[in-house]
């Protein structure tokens, strides 16, 4: 009786071992992809500001002597003024130039900001 069990039991194996092999081997259907017609172009805006001012101020030097930088007739707030940098340090220039005069509100969420990036860029910065 036991040898039977066996024969049994193991007969029961090689067959799962079969068929999960089979499922474990299985590299997807041959699905097409039906296409019934050629997607049409997509439609941009020529005329979008980016687009529009893009090489406004590339004549400054030319007409005007090169006495004008055209970081200079950029309208922005000054602590943005011909910045480059990633957020935390536009945050840190932002708060170090007119972080006195801001609301309570403001420097709050503006010093919680900075605590966040400085966690962010500590932990997974490029320097890492």
């Amino acid at each position: 009786m036991a040898f039977l069990g066996n024969l049994l039991r193991t007969s029961l194996l090689i067959f799962k071992s079969t068929t999960q092999s089979v499922r474990d081997f299985h590299t997807g259907g041959c699905r097409l992809i039906r296409m019934h017609a050629i997607p049409a172009p997509k439609q941009t805006d020529r005329w979008t500001e980016k687009r529009s001012m893009f090489g406004v101020y590339d004549n400054i030097g030319i007409l005007g002597d090169f006495k004008a930088h055209p970081k200079d007739l950029i309208v922005a707030p000054r602590w943005l003024k011909g910045f480059r940098g990633n957020e935390l340090q536009r945050c840190l220039r932002k708060r170090k130039m007119v972080g006195e005069r801001m609301f309570a509100d403001d420097r709050h969420s503006l010093d919680k900001r900075i605590k966040f990036l400085y966690r962010r860029f500590n932990r997974y910065g490029k320097h890492r």
